[in-house]
């Protein structure tokens, strides 16, 4: 897993006053959430943060989930999508996709939840859904099953950041895993020590990304007969 070496939770230089814009705004909030965490969060603490009435905020954003969608843009923007590598087949820009979503997720663990309750409709958003589906559909595969794909490679990217969130941010410290050599210790115990958080994410999205077959039994597995679904597995599997 890659890091991003400058720390999150430290504000970005403001525009020179009086000129607040919404995209500072967002950066703002996600370095307020990043530090302090989304229950000590509110839009009055944004405003007084950046300098401004803390009314201010609400000239750019009606309320708090106007904002926490900016927050979401501003989080899809690190990905940095434009730069994936769309000249080659899909799965590699696909897979690109996800590692930089999981990187961008896990730098802001305490935004995860904020990125994950909410569809990001920025421009730069939808033309990368545009440019993977335009892609799939260039290799044979119908937009609504690309969509279907895609969907199931985004929920899976953020399900994982959201479940290493989760314990990095406490769940792990309420752990009753029972310690080794202990009477308790059994089987799972000792493979949860020989495992790490993240370790299985890359070989999932691996799996997802080709046990997707283009050819019909691929729509036949989701939507026909069911006794198509193991020809399809067992296709999937030679």
């Amino acid at each position: 897993m890659t890091a991003d070496p400058s720390p999150p939770g430290r504000l970005p230089k403001p525009p020179t006053r009086p000129t607040l814009t919404r995209e500072y705004l967002a950066a703002a909030a996600l370095a307020l959430i990043d530090t302090h965490g989304l229950r000590k969060f509110s839009m009055r603490k944004l405003g007084t943060a950046v300098g401004f009435d803390p009314m201010a905020v609400h000239r750019y954003y009606a309320d708090q989930e106007d904002l926490f969608g900016g927050v979401a843009e501003a989080m899809f923007a690190e990905i940095d999508a434009g730069t994936l590598p769309w000249d080659g087949p899909w799965r590699q820009p696909a897979r690109d996709y996800c590692l930089r979503l999981r990187d961008t997720l896990l730098r802001h663990p305490r935004a995860v939840q904020v990125f994950a309750t909410r569809p990001v409709r920025s421009p730069t958003s939808i033309d990368t859904g545009v440019k993977m589906l335009t892609k799939l559909r260039d290799d044979g595969i119908s937009p609504a099953q690309a969509l279907r794909l895609f969907r199931r490679l985004r929920e899976f990217t953020i399900g994982h950041a959201l479940s290493i969130a989760t314990t990095t941010l406490g769940a792990g410290r309420r752990s009753r895993k029972p310690e080794r050599g202990s009477p308790d210790y059994n089987l799972l115990a000792e493979a949860a020590d020989a495992t790490t958080l993240d370790d299985h994410f890359e070989a999932g999205l691996t799996a997802l990304l080709h046990g997707f077959d283009t050819s019909n039994g691929t729509e036949a597995a989701a939507h026909g007969d069911p006794s198509d679904v193991v020809k399809y597995r067992t296709k999937s599997t030679m």
